[in-house]
């Protein structure tokens, strides 16, 4: 997702983006676990992804010869999902996430996976999403559970599943919030790198990075990221510690360690005297 969100953060996504080979398998496979979900999910009829990336995510809702379409702020990732997902159908464009460029009902399906926490006024995407869709269609939203989240300074408003749910029904008749959680060892995983971040953040015990600009701490998070991941989740990456997509699951029993909130959206609501598709 990059830095260069910074410059417009209030109209566009701000975060790390999920690289192959480079974020923990634990991660991917999250992200991965969404996407299955979300495919389990889909009928007929065109989908769009926002906030796609470099679009290896997006490129499994091609399944069934389905027709997807990909859209994400960012010049460099959406040439890499040009020329690596191109060839396969994914159409990708490049568009702002509360200002997408297109039509009033193009779609009868939407993803919006781990985005709605980058932004500052999170209504804008939704009410978006809610937009381009169709009368009968359905958007799926994947964001981090507020208290099992870890702090990112990217993640800009989290989510606990009552306020998700208040949000989307407000754009959307049928609204229903789950869970996507992993298996107790897993769990356990993410728990053990957390605490090794926690131990590196006691460092900064005068809480600098609470108190230089919000700008600088990003930046200086975007640098040390890839050096964390290095330090603190060595072997994590690459396929060596065995954590897959399977290792996650959908509940309905949602509490405070639930890692991911999974909910589905249908049948947006219309501005009165706004035209139906």
């Amino acid at each position: 997702m990059g830095t260069a969100a910074e410059e417009h953060p209030g109209r566009r996504l701000t975060g790390e983006r999920p690289m192959e080979g480079v974020t923990p398998d634990s991660l991917l496979a999250l992200h991965a676990a969404g996407y299955r979900t979300v495919l389990e999910r889909l009928g007929g009829g065109t989908v769009l992804d926002v906030g796609c990336g470099q679009g290896f995510e997006s490129a499994r809702l091609l399944a069934e010869h389905r027709e997807v379409v990909g859209a994400d702020y960012s010049p460099e990732a959406v040439t890499t999902a040009r020329r690596r997902w191109g060839p396969g159908g994914l159409r990708v464009a490049q568009m702002d996430a509360l200002a997408l460029g297109f039509a009033t009902g193009s779609f009868a399906w939407a993803c919006s996976s781990h985005l709605i926490e980058h932004f500052e006024e999170p209504e804008g995407h939704v009410g978006e999403l809610a937009r381009v869709l169709a009368a009968d269609g359905t958007a799926f939203f994947l964001t981090p559970n507020a208290p099992a989240d870890f702090e990112n300074p990217f993640h800009i408003h989290l989510f606990e599943p009552d306020e998700l749910r208040t949000l989307l029904g407000r754009h959307f008749h049928d609204v229903r919030v789950q869970g996507l959680d992993a298996v107790p060892q897993v769990k356990a995983d993410f728990a053990a790198r957390r605490e090794k971040a926690q131990k590196v953040l006691r460092l900064d015990v005068f809480d600098l990075r609470h108190r230089i600009p919000r700008s600088w701490y990003v930046g200086a998070y975007t640098r040390l990221l890839p050096v964390a991941y290095r330090l603190i989740a060595r072997g994590d990456a690459g396929g060596a510690t065995g954590i897959t997509a399977d290792d996650f699951s959908v509940t309905d029993e949602l509490d405070r360690t639930t890692m991911v909130l999974f909910a589905t959206a249908a049948r947006p609501r219309r501005p009165a005297g706004e035209a139906r598709c």
